[in-house]
């Protein structure tokens, strides 16, 4: 593999980590993001806790997402981009990044996700233009 792909990856890499904990930093409540790809696999992520298990709820999210994909595409309602999942102690903030990517942000039960699914768009835009 020739140098410069190295380069580009690592610069990509460490973007995508940077710009999560910049979202996660600037969104009151959050405790972390993860960029996965279609299979599941993080991409990168950035939290206040254990990074495996931020890996595992990013998988789990992602599979929830492509399912609800799957039954939104029956109705000619233009096509899903956020889902919010609200459990006892936090909330789970689920925002497509073109059809391939998934960004998840856990954050705690008191955070507004408003301001989370805001920033996930921005940072959505983002990262399709790096992808795609």
């Amino acid at each position: 593999m020739p140098d410069w792909f190295t380069d580009r990856k690592r610069e990509v890499q460490v973007s995508f980590k940077e710009t999560l904990k910049e979202l996660v930093e600037s969104v009151p409540g959050a405790s972390g993001a993860i960029l996965a790809d279609w299979e599941g696999e993080a991409v990168e992520q950035y939290c206040y806790f254990d990074e495996f298990e931020m890996k595992v709820i990013g998988a789990h999210k992602g599979i929830i997402l492509s399912q609800l994909r799957e039954l939104h595409a029956r109705y000619p309602l233009g096509e899903l981009q956020d889902i919010v999942i609200t459990t006892e102690e936090q909330h789970h903030v689920i925002h497509a990044v073109g059809p391939d990517y998934v960004l998840v942000m856990t954050m705690k039960r008191a955070a507004l996700p408003a301001r989370a699914v805001q920033g996930l768009r921005r940072v959505a835009g983002l990262f399709a233009k790096e992808i795609y």
